[in-house]
């Protein structure tokens, strides 16, 4: 990749996201007193692009182009070793970007949270990616960075202890706080309307395994959470999340990719089992606390994908290039608390938690360390459409503690258990 003009070009950089992530690759860069990354930013509009520019008082170049235009996409890619793009939603947008990038062995990351849209990455450009060395790495945000490093970490701790592998293992987000903005609304949506409107997206939709590499294995059985439950390991209530369903399909995309590429020895375990929630609480009103959780998500669920209710709550949502304030990506913060069990019946707790709004400045931190990893630092991984942890899990982690981020892992003290040597049976995967 030396002879490419640059490391890094962040497309779409104007954006809300984008300007955000512009900002964090400024500073980082600075901090590291001129830092060793080309970086350029692209949009649509040369103005903005400057406006940007001279905001961050940096003399990056600036490329104008067309997220529609084949020609300028495959320059784009033919010029940098990496693409970062915010330019969504992906499933309406973003396949011209992936598969300019694997024809010119360019790596790429998003921000993408869409099931439809990374099913159609895989099933295009996957192979091609294999061939050139293209790491395509998708949901580098806060989906799914913490999910999926939090699940690598355990793995790497079980695996140094001699503790077998994984098996049921439970992410609880237990505390956050952040906004939402238009493009994610627009993503999430985006994938819904597709999913109704065609019978062969559903299906893909609702298949938990629809981004996993696993052929000719036999796939324990797994169903998304819509109910509140007290989770048999954690022993607390918890409700089902928003974002879950998709950060399991990256997870198990990780488990499956680590497998295929280490055998089950060195990956994740047949028996591994994933599942991410909301946590309710502590506190003998918890059971009540879950079900208004669900019964609140399932009926957010209902108005944003129904056309008419949409309409009526759209005045109140916030509009294109709209996030939240700054105040309150200050003040956000998330953690997350994922335990595992063992083949050999240990149990461990990985915890991730930052401080900024989840979704905005916290993600701004992630995407942007992550594209940065995929730039500059040694590759670990082969070419491919991969995972966070698959792709850059190797130096990820430091980069985010760095920034101030959590990520630790501890061995709980031992309880009187048996060894667990098959996946837990479907009625229990399901809980």
């Amino acid at each position: 990749m030396d002879d490419r003009r640059y490391d890094l070009v962040l497309w779409g950089a104007t954006g809300f996201v984008g300007r955000l992530i512009a900002r964090h690759l400024a500073d980082q860069l600075r901090a590291e007193q001129g830092g060793r990354a080309r970086i350029a930013l692209a949009g649509r509009s040369q103005a903005r692009l400057q406006a940007l520019a001279d905001e961050l008082d940096v003399d990056w170049p600036l490329i104008v182009g067309d997220a529609t235009d084949e020609r300028q996409l495959a320059k784009l890619a033919a010029s940098t070793a990496v693409v970062a793009t915010t330019v969504g939603p992906y499933l309406r947008r973003g396949l011209p970007l992936v598969l300019a990038c694997a024809r010119a062995g360019t790596s790429y990351c998003d921000l993408s949270g869409e099931t439809l849209f990374v099913h159609s990455s895989i099933a295009a450009a996957h192979q091609q990616a294999a061939d050139t060395g293209a790491r395509i790495t998708h949901a580098c945000g806060f989906d799914s960075v913490p999910s999926d490093l939090a699940v690598l970490l355990l793995h790497q701790r079980v695996t140094a202890d001699g503790e077998g592998t994984l098996t049921r293992t439970i992410n609880v987000l237990t505390s956050a706080w952040g906004g939402i903005s238009r493009g994610t609304l627009d993503s999430l949506l985006g994938d819904r309307a597709a999913a109704r409107s065609d019978p062969a997206m559903r299906a893909i939709a609702d298949d938990p395994w629809a981004l996993s590499t696993q052929p000719g294995a036999q796939r324990p059985a797994r169903t998304d959470n819509v109910w509140p439950t007290r989770d048999a390991l954690t022993g607390r209530w918890v409700a089902p999340s928003l974002f879950g369903p998709f950060n399991e399909r990256i997870v198990r995309r990780s488990a499956t990719l680590l497998d295929a590429v280490d055998g089950d020895e060195h990956g994740y375990g047949q028996g591994f089992d994933y599942h991410e929630y909301l946590g309710a609480s502590t506190t003998p009103v918890a059971p009540l606390l879950a079900t208004g959780l669900a019964a609140g998500l399932s009926a957010a669920r209902a108005v944003l994908s129904s056309p008419l209710p949409r309409a009526l709550v759209s005045p109140l949502l916030p509009g294109p290039g709209q996030g939240p304030s700054a105040r309150t990506q200050r003040r956000g913060f998330f953690r997350m608390e994922i335990t595992a069990r063992t083949t050999t019946g240990a149990e461990y707790l990985a915890v991730v938690s930052a401080h900024g709004d989840p979704g905005y400045a916290a993600t701004a931190v992630m995407f942007a360390q992550s594209a940065l990893a995929l730039a500059v630092d040694a590759p670990s991984a082969p070419g491919g459409v991969l995972t966070p942890a698959v792709a850059v899990g190797a130096t990820l982690p430091d980069r985010l503690r760095r920034q101030g981020f959590v990520l630790s892992v501890e061995r709980l003290p031992t309880r009187s258990r048996s060894v667990v040597t098959t996946p837990d049976p479907p009625a229990r995967a399901a809980e």
